[in-house]
């Protein structure tokens, strides 16, 4: 995908004509982890009530793990899906093309509910029917990844993160975005991207935070000019 950085303000493009569909377009950052913490609660409960704890913990971080595995693989093989076709091209555009040319588009950071409800949905059936009594937990620790996931992608774009490791996933992510589009698949961590030899060959070098401020780097990536 090459698609061309368009604006790194935190501004918008209409996509929809139909105004709702435009309106649910636009997602608050706090959406997944309000929506989906009751989800989790009453997964987790629901797992305890038929299993024992070690299996309950065992179970959730089989989820945990298996969404780091689809987050990699959707970003690198849906989201970065290079379509031939006009229609494609279109589609593409506003799954994920939007987002790279409007990575500090604030309100398209996370993913709209109309997207992912119904595969949180289709998750849900199909952990039921392979995983039997553990799905729940599983489930859980798969919508935990989730929103972990988006919370973190949030942040790289719009907080300041300081930490050691928040600056390395700043810098990992924006690596992505600004460097090479090829690379650097994982947001939340980079486990998959070294398994399957996609991490960054060159790196975006940070300097130091200022204080309170952003942790800048070097490509001008939060300019705001």
């Amino acid at each position: 995908m090459s698609t061309e950085v368009v604006s790194k303000r935190d501004e918008s493009v209409r996509l929809f004509r139909n105004p709702v569909l435009e309106y649910l377009s636009h997602v608050h950052p706090a959406t997944p982890l309000v929506v989906f913490t009751p989800v989790i609660v009453l997964s987790l409960a629901s797992s305890i009530d038929k299993l024992p704890w070690l299996t309950v913990a065992i179970a959730f971080w089989v989820g945990v793990v298996l969404w780091t595995f689809t987050e990699y693989s959707l970003h690198r093989w849906v989201f970065h899906y290079t379509p031939r076709s006009t229609w494609g091209r279109r589609l593409h555009f506003l799954v994920h093309g939007v987002h790279h040319a409007y990575p500090r588009d604030s309100t398209r950071l996370v993913m709209p509910l109309l997207v992912s409800l119904p595969l949180a949905a289709v998750f849900w059936s199909a952990f039921s029917s392979l995983f039997g009594a553990w799905s729940e937990g599983i489930f859980a620790g798969f919508l935990v990844g989730y929103v972990c996931y988006d919370t973190i992608h949030y942040a790289t774009h719009h907080l300041p993160m300081q930490s050691r490791t928040g600056r390395f996933l700043r810098r990992y992510h924006m690596n992505h975005h600004f460097v090479d589009d090829h690379t650097a698949f994982g947001v939340s961590n980079p486990m998959w991207d070294v398994i399957f030899a996609t991490t960054p060959q060159a790196a975006i070098p940070a300097k130091r935070p200022q204080s309170g401020g952003f942790p800048e780097v070097d490509s001008g990536a939060f300019d705001e000019s």
